[in-house]
């Protein structure tokens, strides 16, 4: 049996693989386009609807009807009719959502030898069709791809750019170099950045007049603003302080457990730890929550409670942690015989110098601790948004093992492990990614003047949310066989219809030629292959 699944996958593959290439552009923009037949997912919380047939014209959503009952037949005269030079796209019995939202995104680089195209493709593959790009080949490269993307020159999602606080480039060297060390400097790299054509900026943390006035100036402007709360400054300037200077979102956990603090001041570092050792800063990261206040104590409410005040946003990234709690687990995903670079797969090995790539002597002391970390952590972010706090849904892939688009599914799943409902999880990914851009008037539900971004699937994602990867979902059907079902059917951005399927099946040819050049193969560490 298990032969025949590896028979079928690898056909699937081959008939992939044989999809002709113009199928990667896109079909459209239409004057009109009628998906028919779908059971709507609306990111707004609301349970699963249909049949419904939603109209599209020039990428801006026109109706979303209800044309029966499920069961009865249709009556074809009272769903929308097709325009002259419309199109059709019959979708009976799927399941569409909202486009989804990476809210913590890194386009690539060059240390993973990951170029943009590989990127995107994965990601749009998986129905991602708007990311947030926080920090990453430079604000030039950036806004170039913003550009080329908007006007839907290259497959890739709608990406919004915040530059690294400081950052520079060949075009954009506000200071001359010059480390910003005053108040008034980081103002005028602000406003700058701004100028420039930013939409926000992400913080790794600084002084704390330089902060403050950073994050003053910058919510003036009326740009977005996010922050990994770095160790180096977090014991002066944690969550509270940055939610209270005007940050509109925290990445990851850092500073949260710090604001959390009622028995000290500064996190238990060893007294040989020096962060510039990648096992040191990440093997005492799993210990950080264990020192926070108790779930539910009275500083725990205060620091949650003000939080919610402030309107304040959690961008969790649960999956890019997940190798420090089950190594194996991670690295072994099916994914990465298909899918990863190898230039990539390098990239995560044991060093002294890649970022996360912390594995100089990772075990089970250290994974039963994160396990540990992961559930103080995941409970305050389900309370969080019991509360009614903004959870968005961020990766942060590219990293540690986690692969582009398969990590963004990954995350879903561990929201649910969290305590996330599944119609909370889609709401995560798109309508409140969408309010924490401030572009919930655009994207994020399937609403009458929005625009037309959407996902489409063949399984129900809310019973089994593995069928959104690229790689599906096993199943044994009645017929006592095995086989895949789910991936992405449709990722539709802009009004674009794109054959997700084939989209990843291009990403496989890449790995395949890079793999051919060099005459790779995944090499296990100590291990004769």
């Amino acid at each position: 049996m298990f032969r025949k699944l590896l028979l079928t996958t690898a056909m699937t593959f081959s008939v992939l693989l044989s999809v002709n290439a113009q199928s990667l552009e896109g079909d459209g923009p239409h004057s009109q386009l009628i998906i028919r037949g779908v059971m709507l997912i609306n990111g707004n919380g609301a349970p699963p609807q249909g049949p419904i047939d939603i109209v599209v014209e020039n990428n801006i959503i026109k109706d979303v009807k209800v044309v029966g009952y499920p069961g009865v037949a249709i009556d074809d005269a009272k769903r929308p009719q097709l325009k002259a030079g419309g199109k059709e796209l019959d979708c009976t019995g799927m399941y569409l959502m909202p486009g989804f939202i990476d809210m913590h995104t890194h386009i690539g680089g060059d240390a993973q030898g990951a170029d943009p195209d590989y990127v995107f493709k994965l990601w749009m593959a998986h129905g991602v069709t708007t990311v947030r790009e926080v920090a990453g080949r430079g604000i030039d490269v950036t806004l170039n791809l913003k550009r080329k993307s908007e006007k839907n020159e290259i497959i890739a999602p709608r990406i919004i750019s915040y530059t690294a606080f400081g950052q520079t480039s060949a075009s954009f060297n506000p200071l001359n170099d010059i480390p910003i060390s005053t108040p008034e400097q980081a103002r005028e790299w602000v406003r700058a950045n701004a100028k420039k054509g930013a939409d926000g900026i992400k913080f790794f943390g600084a002084e704390r007049e330089i902060m403050a006035a950073a994050l003053e100036e910058n919510k003036k402007l009326g740009l977005g603003s996010a922050c990994h709360h770095a160790q180096m400054s977090v014991a002066r300037w944690n969550v509270l302080h940055s939610a209270r200077a005007g940050l509109t979102s925290m990445e990851h956990w850092y500073g949260l457990p710090e604001a959390l603090f009622s028995n000290r001041t500064v996190q238990d570092f060893p007294l040989d730890y020096n962060y510039q050792n990648e096992q040191h800063r990440f093997e005492n990261a799993g210990k950080l929550w264990a020192q926070a206040a108790e779930p539910y104590s009275e500083h725990w409410n205060n620091v949650m409670n003000e939080l919610l005040e402030l309107d304040f946003t959690l961008d969790p990234t649960f999956n890019i942690y997940e190798a420090s709690r089950d190594l194996q687990r991670t690295r072994r995903a099916e994914w990465h015989e298909d899918y990863t670079l190898p230039s990539l797969w390098e990239f995560y090995q044991p060093s002294k110098v890649s970022h996360g790539s912390y594995w100089h002597d990772w075990g089970t002391e250290q994974e039963v601790a994160w396990r540990k970390n992961y559930k103080l952590w995941m409970t305050f972010i389900n309370e969080y948004k019991n509360r009614g706090g903004r959870v968005t849904t961020g990766s942060d892939s590219g990293f540690i093992f986690q692969l582009y688009g398969f990590a963004y599914i990954r995350e879903l799943e561990l929201m649910r492990e969290a305590g996330f409902h599944p119609l909370e999880i889609i709401q995560s990914a798109t309508l409140k990614g969408a309010e924490a851009l401030g572009m919930d008037d655009k994207l994020g539900s399937v609403t009458i003047g929005k625009l037309a971004d959407f996902v489409i699937v063949e399984e129900n994602p809310l019973q089994n949310l593995k069928v959104l990867y690229g790689t599906g979902a096993i199943k044994l059907t009645e017929d006592n066989e095995v086989v895949r079902v789910g991936g992405v059917k449709y990722t539709i951005k802009d009004g674009i219809v794109y054959d997700s399927k084939a989209l990843l099946a291009d990403v496989k040819r890449q790995v395949d030629v890079a793999k051919a050049k060099s005459n790779y193969t995944i090499k296990q560490p100590g291990i004769k292959n």
